[in-house]
């Protein structure tokens, strides 16, 4: 029990710092993949950072989900992590294309994983959000004697 309470799991961290971190670790992948192009230890590809960015999108899109179950104002969370998604994916977009000279539209199929992923991030807000709700109402309800109702509604017949 003393370990679930350590878990970061328990904790809904701020959105803008979530979408920072994962940033960031993008920026690293990109800086990582021009490195290894660079001094030609493996070929990368010119969309790699397209690549690298759509994945940390979904990176951020999962855990900010499960994040968004220990959330104390459900509402509050999701206006904030809707913000941060979209900076996400324009600052993402951004350094993508500094890093690979490519536009989105020049870079393939990346225009609709952009679409994918954003759909995708809503949905999975959405499902998160469903669930939580289910759980306040299961335990607000009084599960303590689902016998005795039962009981009560067969003697009235």
């Amino acid at each position: 029990m003393i370990q679930e309470d350590r878990s970061i799991f328990y904790k809904a961290y701020n959105p803008f710092l979530q979408a920072a971190v994962v940033f960031g670790a993008a920026v690293i992948v990109m800086v990582g993949g021009k490195f290894v192009h660079w001094t030609g230890l493996i070929e990368v590809g010119e969309r790699f950072p397209w690549l690298s960015a759509a994945a940390f999108m979904l990176f951020y899109a999962i855990f900010n989900s499960i994040f968004s179950l220990s959330a104390a104002d459900l509402n509050k969370y999701w206006s904030r992590s809707i913000m941060s998604f979209a900076a996400l994916a324009a600052a993402n977009g951004l350094m993508a294309y500094l890093f690979s000279s490519l536009s989105i539209d020049e870079a393939g199929s990346y225009r609709w994983i952009y679409v994918v992923l954003t759909l995708g991030y809503l949905v999975f807000l959405s499902v998160m959000g469903f669930m939580k709700r289910i759980v306040e109402f299961a335990q607000k309800e009084e599960w303590n004697h689902p016998r005795l109702r039962n009981r009560r509604g067969k003697g009235r017949r």
